[in-house]
């Protein structure tokens, strides 16, 4: 169900939620409406476990009937955007048990901080929260599925707050469309209809190409095309282009891994757990999705987004372990396992954007080896790059927005791990160490020095549990990341 973030004074006031710092301590509003009750919100603390520590959640009748949750903030110094968009989802937590479905919050006047900048991140952390994939459900009661209706913003800044949520909920768009195209299935989402879903971003601005196999093997991408041959699927390479900068600046690039369904090819893989690999196309699907929220707030900067879509399948004319094909930079690679497929698609990607684009940055975002899950969990994304400034940057945007990032070495001791006895390079290591690492070695090969940046967000793209801004589910990792990665290093600059 939707949910609308409004910042008007409500008629009637059912339900309200307001905040407690730690140590049950109120701020303005909060201390108000306890004077108004005449101290049942203290009284009410007093005897329960309730101690203002973030997204603690306390529910109190009041008694005229209104229902009023005290929701944690947390420390007065833990204070920040990150903080208040977790407060929102408490927001939405705490409503979704309220049989109207809506109500009211009054957090303001938090020490220190801006209230417009305040009410504009709990608006973002409710929404962000809100997103559910119901599309399939048919036999689930009403009351199964998400019940938040409305939830109104109080703020003495009611301008000035929308004024500051307008881009973060246009940002939220492009998250939006990410965890819908990464959660649907892959009978839907194939290279063909995922490549359909870039072509309707030209409505936002964005002009977008998408190149067929025709035309790919004109180009010499025998590495990507390599990948889908075993499928009836077509493969394709699809190009947006952000034009909202000098027609002279040279643009940052996006490079997204597309696999839209993963077996492994001839080196299947085991039948359990297979179904997960719908999201391999997880790092296509951040492309996409930066590249709306970048057009709807209308971005200061060029940009060029660019997915390497296929469907890797086993079939009788699918490529074989010991394989070798020519990609497009000219490089030859020896195909080891046909599972390792991720980097052969984004080898010529990679190729293609440096050589048509001469971008001043890469990032490639790639659902690319398990090693990085075994490595980093579920709590961090790999972070390869050639360039310190360019990692630091990107380190940074993440932090936050709270996507965190993890850098790991690029040594040239870990090249002789891929390099072939009988082609230029092989798609795997020869050592089952450092398999992420040789994966990132393995794609800086087709770089040619642009400052370049690796994202593995293998262990990120899907959450097996219900996180504070995003359900069970697809998380679009990265696409706030690089939003405001673009916003703060290269817009106006």
């Amino acid at each position: 169900m939707a949910i609308k973030i409004a910042f008007e004074k409500p008629s009637t006031q059912k339900t309200l939620c307001l905040g407690v710092y730690a140590e049950n301590k109120f701020p303005h509003p909060t201390e108000t409406w306890d004077q108004k009750l005449d101290g049942l919100l203290k009284k009410s603390i007093k005897n329960s476990k309730f101690k203002g520590e973030l997204n603690q959640i306390l529910s109190i009748f009041s008694p005229d009937g209104m229902r009023i949750f005290l929701i944690g903030l947390g420390k007065k110094s833990d204070q920040n955007e990150q903080q208040w968009q977790k407060v929102g989802s408490s927001v939405l937590e705490a409503l979704g048990t309220s049989p109207t479905g809506e109500g009211s919050v009054e957090i303001y006047d938090l020490e220190n901080f801006n209230n417009a900048e305040v009410a504009a991140n709990l608006a973002l952390g409710a929404l962000l929260k809100s997103w559910r994939f119901e599309k399939y459900f048919t036999t689930k009661k009403p009351e199964e599925l998400f019940s938040v209706k409305k939830v109104t913003i109080l703020t003495p800044q009611p301008e000035a707050a929308e004024k500051a949520f307008k881009p973060l909920s246009q940002t939220a768009e492009g998250v939006f469309l990410t965890r819908t195209v990464v959660t649907e299935p892959a009978n839907i989402i194939t290279p063909d209809s995922l490549s359909k879903i870039a072509e309707s971003l030209k409505k936002d601005g964005i002009k977008v190409d998408v190149l067929t196999e025709k035309e790919l093997k004109k180009l010499g991408m025998n590495a990507l095309l390599g990948v889908g041959q075993g499928s009836e699927q077509e493969s394709k390479l699809v190009v947006m282009r952000w034009e909202g900068g000098s027609k002279k600046e040279a643009p940052l690039a996006f490079i997204g891994k597309g696999v839209t369904f993963d077996t492994g090819g001839i080196s299947i893989k085991p039948a359990a757990n297979m179904e997960a690999m719908k999201y391999d196309m997880g790092g296509a699907g951040v492309v996409i999705g930066l590249m709306k929220a970048l057009a709807l707030r209308k971005a200061k900067v060029n940009v060029v987004g660019v997915i390497g879509l296929v469907e890797n399948m086993p079939s009788g004319s699918a490529q074989r372990p010991g394989d070798v094909v020519t990609s497009m930079s000219g490089q030859t690679i020896e195909v080891i396992n046909t599972d390792a497929e991720g980097r052969l698609v984004l080898a010529d990607a990679l190729w293609y954007t440096q050589d048509k684009f001469k971008p001043k940055i890469m990032v490639d975002l790639a659902t690319l080896t398990g090693a990085i899950v075994i490595c980093l969990g579920s709590e961090r994304a790999g972070l390869f790059s050639s360039d310190d400034s360019l990692a630091k940057r990107l380190n940074s945007a993440g932090e936050k927005v709270g996507e965190l990032l993890w850098r790991l070495p690029l040594d040239e001791a870990y090249d002789l791990d891929i390099n072939s006895d009988i082609a230029d390079v092989r798609n795997t290591n020869i050592s089952r160490g450092a398999g992420s690492v040789t994966a990132a070695k393995f794609l800086q090969r087709f770089t040619n020095d642009v400052p370049w940046a690796h994202l593995d967000i293998a262990g990120v793209t899907w959450a097996q549990k219900d996180l504070p801004l995003c359900a069970k589910g697809a998380t679009a990792f990265g696409v706030r990341l690089l939003d405001r990665f673009v916003a703060e290093n290269y817009e106006g600059k």
